[in-house]
């Protein structure tokens, strides 16, 4: 009786999964669709998925509307160049804040968390003039200075290296290994599923970044993908071209959608190991 339960428990919960999943899907299969319906057919003619026919002129129509190579280029080296700096500056800081003692560490600590609570629109202002006193308005590194360091990060690896035992720290130090040699040999590789799961959060979140860019940039060679993304809103004096709209976004998210597909095992294992829920 209790394996027939359990039997019917478990295809229960397969089909929730199926059903959470195939309404996930939803969404997705909408803009597929839609991107794919003829860009002068009202919604009237056929169903609201399926239109008359399947055409590719949305995306035509759209590769003409924004320099997306200039783009790609610019939303890779943001990404990118964000991510290489935060790597080590929540690195250093999480080992400061894990092992280091030192006079007003509770404090900082809770102005991290502090920083966690604070709307990223609040500091725009600040982070504006700033940028513009440095005279880097309109630049690459004008997008990725105010993210190169990252109170998540900080979190994050400080509590990766907590659980480091601190005997193996202690064995280095005997060895003769400095700070940076106990830093590459030891805790970065034991703590690689964190710094993988904090990778993801990184890109994801600053490849689909649209303010800040928006803001502090003006030429579309040192645009990000979701600026050019903006751009389609203001197509047609009518209104948004929803199939020229989904064409677009597709565009955008096709990199992260392929990379979560190609690395989709390594990804759920990492955030396990990191501790995120």
């Amino acid at each position: 009786m209790s394996a027939n339960r359990q039997n019917w428990g478990s295809r229960v919960a397969d089909g929730l999964t199926m059903t959470a999943a195939i309404l996930w899907l939803l969404p997705l299969i909408f803009s597929i669709l839609m991107s794919l319906r003829p860009p002068n057919e009202p919604i009237s003619n056929g169903s609201i998925f399926f239109g008359t026919h399947l055409t590719l002129e949305n995306y035509n129509d759209a590769l003409q509307v924004a320099p997306w190579g200039w783009h790609y280029v610019t939303s890779v080296i943001f990404v990118v160049g964000t991510l290489a700096v935060q790597l080590v500056t929540v690195t250093l800081a999480g080992y400061a804040f894990a092992r280091m003692q030192f006079f007003g560490r509770g404090v900082l600590l809770i102005l991290v968390l502090l920083q966690l609570m604070i709307p990223p629109g609040v500091l725009l202002v600040q982070n504006f003039a700033t940028i513009r006193e440095l005279g880097l308005y309109d630049t690459r590194w004008a997008l990725m200075l105010p993210y190169w360091s990252s109170a998540f990060g900080t979190l994050l690896l400080r509590q990766a290296f907590r659980e480091v035992p601190y005997e193996l720290e202690e064995a280095a130090r005997i060895d003769g290994a400095g700070l940076w040699r106990i830093l590459l040999r030891i805790y970065v590789p034991l703590c690689i599923p964190s710094y993988i799961a904090f990778a993801l959060v990184s890109v994801s979140s600053h490849w689909n970044e649209l303010l800040w860019p928006l803001v502090v940039t003006r030429t579309e060679e040192v645009r990000p993908l979701t600026v050019g993304l903006n751009k389609l809103f203001n197509t047609s004096d009518t209104g948004a071209n929803y199939g020229l709209l989904m064409a677009g976004t597709l565009m955008v998210i096709a990199p992260l959608f392929v990379l979560f597909m190609a690395f989709q095992k390594r990804f759920i294992e990492s955030f396990a190991s990191s501790g995120l829920k």
